[in-house]
């Protein structure tokens, strides 16, 4: 550990939310103390180094925990829509909920939607270049393209309407609040659980009209499971129905936005994925996502106690675990800070974590992201980003741009 780190007052810089206005930073400096940084007077641990964090997802001594606050948030419809998540359950119960969500993302299943992803990306960029006629050639790419793809493919994978896409995308926004909002309002907080009370009313009713007229799609399956012996619980249908919503759509939402706006930043390397989209996109797709991390952390408690990089943890400690931090640990990555689409190495990010709990979209996010970069970048290599002052949803676990204008 450096002389001049204070572990505590970096620590608690954290819960403040220092390091949201430059992630990498931050977690630069955090690195540099510890990459497994603890405090016992703080009463956690933030891991930013790639060993460490790897280490940590893959451990049997650290789970997910549960999704608990006090006593009374127990009574809210925001406990009663999260914590039946498989995102907060470990061992067979995990195991039991991820088995049946699988089959809406196996390789014949996401195959089969290619077609759909690039007739669909053709679809929102000619609306993109109408839009941008009528607005004196500039689009919001956030509104028109990021969150349009990625929310109507899961829609149709999960057999919803789409009509009601709109609606998502707010109810999204609650949910991610309650992953990881900071200094959320009173006001806001409100409307997260009136949100909360409305998904569980909305996917309620459909898992009841789905058990009695079975469709297409992975809720119907899931809807039928559970009167197979009871696999399913009310309450579990609900909830996983909603984080597969969520997690089917936000964060490649957030990959999209943010890989257009990296390599406007970056216009060489722009230029050279540009020069073969369709044969350099899959790569590009890894060091986008290693360079961005769309979920900058995720939560974890120990059942036991640990040592992770030479750092002795308790049983029952919380762990903060920094995936950008690892995705930028220049002990894995050389020049960890600069985008390098040819790095050969990319591949080993831990942007859909690790271990147990890796993110179960993960093929279908690197599809739809590979996709329409070759399609836009086909269409637009040159395209502008006018000078704007860029704001990120102030959230511990996502890294979601609020809006990204483009000239095209």
């Amino acid at each position: 550990m450096t002389p001049t780190a204070d572990p505590a007052a970096l620590l608690g810089g954290y819960w403040q939310g220092e390091h949201l206005a430059d992630p990498p930073g931050y977690l630069d400096r955090v690195r540099a103390a510890s990459p497994v940084l603890y405090d016992p007077g703080v009463g956690f641990a933030l891991l930013t180094g790639h060993p460490e964090v790897s280490a940590a997802l893959k451990s049997p001594h650290v789970r997910t925990g549960k999704y608990e606050g006090d006593a009374a948030f127990h009574t809210t419809a925001s406990y009663a829509l999260m914590s039946p998540m498989m995102l907060f359950h470990d061992g067979a119960s995990h195991t039991r909920l991820r088995s049946l969500a699988q089959r809406a993302f196996t390789p014949r299943v996401l195959e089969e939607s290619r077609e759909f992803i690039t007739g669909l990306t053709d679809e929102l960029l000619d609306g993109a270049v109408r839009r941008a006629t009528e607005n004196g050639g500039e689009v919001d790419a956030v509104a028109t393209l990021a969150v349009p793809l990625p929310v109507t493919v899961i829609v149709q994978m999960l057999g919803l309407s789409g009509t009601d896409a709109d609606r998502f995308k707010l109810w999204a926004g609650s949910v991610a609040d309650l992953l990881g909002g900071l200094n959320v309002t009173p006001e806001r907080w409100a409307q997260v659980e009136a949100d909360a009370a409305a998904m569980r009313a909305y996917f309620r009713t459909l898992a009841d009209d789905l058990r009695a007229h079975p469709q297409p799609g992975l809720l119907s399956a899931l809807a039928a499971a559970e009167d197979e012996g009871g696999r399913l619980s009310g309450d579990e249908l609900l909830a996983n129905a909603v984080l597969l919503l969520v997690a089917g759509h936000e964060t490649t939402s957030n990959l999209i936005s943010g890989s257009l706006h990296a390599l406007h930043e970056w216009p060489e390397q722009r230029a050279w994925l540009a020069g073969d989209p369709q044969g350099r996109a899959a790569n590009a797709v890894e060091e986008l996502l290693r360079f961005l991390a769309p979920v900058q952390s995720t939560g974890r408690f120990t059942t036991a106690p640990l040592t992770l990089g030479g750092v002795e943890l308790p049983a029952g400690l919380h762990l903060s675990v920094s995936l950008t931090g690892a995705n930028r640990d220049p002990r894995v990555y050389e020049n960890p800070h600069t985008l390098d689409l040819a790095r050969e190495n990319a591949r080993t990010h831990l942007a859909f974590a690790a271990g147990a709990h890796y993110c179960l979209g993960a093929s279908l996010a690197r599809m739809e992201a590979s996709v329409f970069l070759t399609r836009f970048l086909g269409r637009f290599p040159e395209y502008g980003v006018p000078e704007q002052s860029l704001t990120y949803l102030p959230n511990f676990t996502l890294r979601a741009l609020r809006e990204l204008h483009l000239r095209l």
